[in-house]
């Protein structure tokens, strides 16, 4: 199933190529997992090996580049000609003898595309020094441009459709939060209870089914909850401890993302007062937002409230998100933090964390919101309270 009819991609691929032009750049090479599949469609994991979608000012259609038992995919995923799909032979597949690179750049030197300005995504994950050495060495005659980021700029602003895919997502993802509050109990193993909670992230509801995130779900009890982004053990859970969640739903892979914290136990009153300080900003933070605003004068709301507590958050609060792969669910564009001059739009999408992290226990509440044309509006529904398990 595609999800989106061919005219929505037609209008991205213009909308990029107006960014190409604008940069500078002849011929995209796009690297980027969410890229590929924003500008084709294709959807499997093989960002292992390498994959880019080719697209040149001078070309109506892009072109997928994979490995050759990939390719196969893009006839269930993609709107592409199969002239357009092209794969690469095995022998090209985790070998140091050659490259991949090196067979997509005969796709441009076969184009005559190989004395053009290229562009390429330099911090793209999936995108290595070697993948970078072997088109410069197989294409001496271009011209090479940093293009990272251009495309993901381009994403920023959604259409309707991506928005109902974010929107469905929030519906799995207050599923999950209260999967995770139902299954987090004192003698549970962690593994156990992100087993239950990833269960609620693929099943989805009965309305629509989940997809894979690009986080594993994050349950981090006492004192681990002082350090975000700690993955699961095999150790049960204990009483008067806090546990703070990040958790995730994923719908044709655009996300909605909820912190929330909880407390099996009677919470200690630190714990409580900077939770009613972290929930009070939250919501006043985003009663402030509007389109024009920039993303530091949000973070500045923000962080006028806490100080008024006698608490300081020098990290971003947030970020723009929206469709992605493994391993993150953020676009790497917008953050509301200090400094920031991005102006909000109506249809970006952000996911503001407000965690706090002390010494030996922490707090996490968030939400994912998208700017309206008055304000912001988030797309679950879950109350953002401590959630007190006794």
């Amino acid at each position: 199933m595609i999800p989106f009819p061919k005219s929505e991609f037609d209008a991205r691929i213009a909308k990029v190529k107006a960014a190409m032009q604008k940069a500078g750049v002849d011929v995209l090479l796009s690297t980027d997992t969410a890229n590929i599949n924003y500008l084709t469609g294709y959807d499997g994991w093989s960002f292992y090996t390498p994959q880019a979608v080719i697209l040149a000012l001078d070309a109506p259609e892009p072109i997928w580049t994979g490995r050759f038992m990939d390719s196969k995919g893009c006839e269930f995923t993609t709107y592409l000609k199969p002239e357009n799909v092209r794969g690469y032979p095995d022998i090209y597949v985790q070998t140091p003898e050659r490259h991949a690179s090196s067979y997509m750049a005969e796709i441009l030197k076969e184009k005559g595309w190989d004395k053009k300005r290229i562009g390429l995504e330099m911090d793209s994950f999936y995108f290595t020094p070697r993948a970078y050495e072997a088109f410069k060495a197989s294409l001496p005659n271009a011209t090479w441009v940093n293009a990272d980021l251009l495309v993901a700029w381009v994403r920023i602003v959604k259409s309707p459709s991506e928005i109902k895919y974010m929107e469905q997502a929030a519906k799995i993802c207050e599923k999950i939060t209260r999967v995770a509050y139902e299954v987090v109990a004192p003698g549970v193993r962690e593994c156990d209870a992100v087993a239950k909670i990833s269960e609620a992230q693929i099943s989805g509801t009965k309305e629509f089914g989940g997809d894979y995130s690009a986080f594993v779900p994050l349950v981090m009890p006492e004192p681990k909850s002082a350090a975000p982004h700690l993955t699961w053990t095999d150790e049960p859970f204990e009483n008067n401890r806090g546990i703070c969640l990040e958790l995730s739903a994923a719908r044709f892979h655009y996300h909605s993302v909820l912190a929330r914290t909880m407390y099996l136990g009677k919470p200690k009153d630190e714990l409580t007062k900077l939770a009613d300080v972290c929930n009070d900003a939250i919501l006043k933070t985003l009663d402030e937002i509007k389109p024009g605003l920039t993303c530091g004068e949000v973070h500045a709301v923000w962080n006028k409230l806490i100080s008024k507590h006698g608490y300081s958050k020098e990290s971003r609060i947030g970020y723009s998100l929206g469709v992605n792969y493994p391993p993150d669910w953020g676009e790497h564009t917008a953050s509301l933090r200090p400094g920031d001059k991005t102006i909000l739009q109506p249809n970006m999408t952000f996911h503001m964390i407000t965690g706090m992290w002390m010494t030996g226990w922490g707090y996490e509440v968030s939400e994912t919101f998208r700017i309206t044309e008055t304000g912001a509006k988030p797309l679950a529904n879950m109350p953002k309270d401590l959630h007190v398990k006794t």
